[in-house]
């Protein structure tokens, strides 16, 4: 009997299990009948318990003996079973092997699929090609069955057989394929952004770009671009200038690299100030500059105040010698943009602004807005306003004056010799990222002074705002 059981498929057919588990119980119940009767007159025939457990023949006069019969067996089994709770409690073999039979049946009835079609014979149809589930093996999952080949990965359509799988939007995949779908890659290495020591998975994103990377790029070196700030891909090398900043492609496309070719651009901004009733009445040098010379020259600065980590301009009011940079129009493979070099200048005071310096190989839209931003430390030195403006007042109102002209470059292009230029960006969107910059900044001057400036502008007016500065020494509320 226990090797019967053992040898059970819990997957055999449906209507086939049922037959067998009656059979079974009919042979038990005839054993165990036969006990009963041991000893009388009485004697029970297996043709009366056919498979379905009713008689199918006998006249009344047979159905009554029967019936006494089973009285008596009654009988004589609760006498028996009196006997047991008296003197000890103790089952026949039979009895136990019964119990055992009937427990494994419930078993087995627990194990065979149940019907989601209203099938009488409890058959499933598998979730995959909608066919009926019949003998052999099948998959639970999910909440529903399945074929084995019918469970397949939703992304590369080979059969699930591992005993692991991931689900996105109620569909299975192999884990590898969900990895590779789903799992954030580092957009500079390429590699699978690696967990935490907690499992779960970190990176950084760059708040505007949205460029995603791996935290320990942060420090292992990887440069990022001096002007869009993006790290530099694997894959995508950036430009290195001569003062060790790198710059990208993109941002190299449209990079103002000397002084003369700046002039046009410098123009345009004067002629801007201009438009707005804020003439700059005296002429005020104007030089591209590597990074080690402006911050030498920030340092001579007397009055200067500069919060920001690297100073791309600077408005001087001091006499000094400053290295301005050129480039030899011959690019080279070495040089794509042509060789840079430094030359000397001796700047000399002849109004109370001596020159303005521009860090060299920004894009035009980040030069212009470093100009509009020093020519209004010009303006505001040269119109009579006070030298000691709290740093808030005076940064704010010339991130203004940069804001006010980047967003009247929506859709302009650059200089003529650049329209007949591929463009690999969008440079609308680069421009909309020095507006974020301006706006999003952080620092005490350069952040709350713009936008304290900002809506000072916008509720009354860049004139009003300007008269109440001078008068006042702040914005108006």
């Amino acid at each position: 009997m226990k090797t019967r059981l053992a040898c059970w498929n819990a997957h055999m057919d449906t209507s086939a299990a049922f037959s067998w588990y009656w059979e079974l119980l009919r042979r038990l119940k005839m054993k165990w009948l036969n006990k009963i009767f041991k000893g009388s007159n009485q004697r029970v025939s297996y043709e009366d318990y056919p498979h379905g457990g009713s008689t199918t023949s006998g006249d009344g006069k047979n159905k009554r003996a029967a019936s006494d019969d089973l009285d008596h067996a009654l009988a004589i089994s609760l006498s028996e079973e009196d006997y047991s709770n008296d003197y000890g409690r103790g089952r026949s073999d039979y009895d136990e092997e019964l119990a055992r039979a009937v427990q494994a049946s419930l078993d087995i009835t627990d194990r065979l699929p149940s019907s989601s079609s209203g099938s009488s014979l409890g058959l499933h149809r598998c979730a995959g090609c909608n066919k009926e589930i019949g003998p052999g093996r099948f998959l639970s999952c999910m909440d529903v069955m399945w074929h084995p080949q019918c469970f397949r990965c939703h992304a590369c359509n080979q059969p699930i057989s591992g005993s692991e799988f991931a689900v996105s939007g109620n569909e299975p995949y192999h884990k590898d394929c969900y990895r590779e779908l789903y799992h954030p890659r580092c957009e500079v290495c390429h590699e699978f952004i690696p967990p935490n020591s907690a499992r779960l998975i970190e990176y950084r994103a760059h708040p505007f770009w949205g460029q995603k990377y791996c935290p320990a790029h942060e420090e292992d070196g990887t440069p990022r671009c001096c002007s869009c700030e993006r790290m530099e891909p694997r894959d995508a090398r950036y430009i290195s200038l001569d003062d060790g900043r790198k710059l990208c492609l993109e941002c190299l496309d449209t990079a103002v690299m000397d002084t003369l070719e700046c002039q046009p651009l410098y123009h345009e901004i004067l002629d801007f100030y201009e438009g707005l009733h804020m003439r700059i009445s005296q002429p005020i040098p104007m030089l591209l500059v590597e990074r080690q010379a402006l911050n030498e020259a920030r340092q001579n600065e007397k009055d200067g105040s500069h919060h920001q980590p690297e100073t791309r301009g600077l408005c001087l009011s001091e006499e000094q010698t400053v290295s301005t940079v050129y480039r030899r129009p011959r690019p080279s493979r070495h040089f794509p943009f042509g060789e840079m070099r430094v030359e000397s200048m001796k700047l000399t005071r002849h109004c109370e602004v001596t020159a303005i310096l521009v860090l060299f190989g920004l894009p035009r839209l980040l030069t212009g807005s470093i100009l509009a931003h020093e020519l209004m430390h010009a303006w505001l030195r040269l119109d009579g306003f006070s030298h000691h403006l709290d740093s808030a007042v005076e940064e704010g109102i010339c991130q203004v004056m940069a804001h006010m002209w980047l967003d009247s470059q929506i859709g302009s292009s650059s200089s003529s010799s650049e329209k007949s230029k591929p463009k690999s960006f969008n440079h609308d969107r680069l421009r909309e990222f020095f507006l974020h910059q301006i706006a999003m900044d952080s620092s005490p001057a350069y952040g709350d002074g713009f936008r304290s400036g900002h809506e000072a502008v916008v509720q009354f007016g860049l004139r009003r705002t300007l008269d109440h500065i001078k008068m006042t020494g702040s914005f108006p509320v």
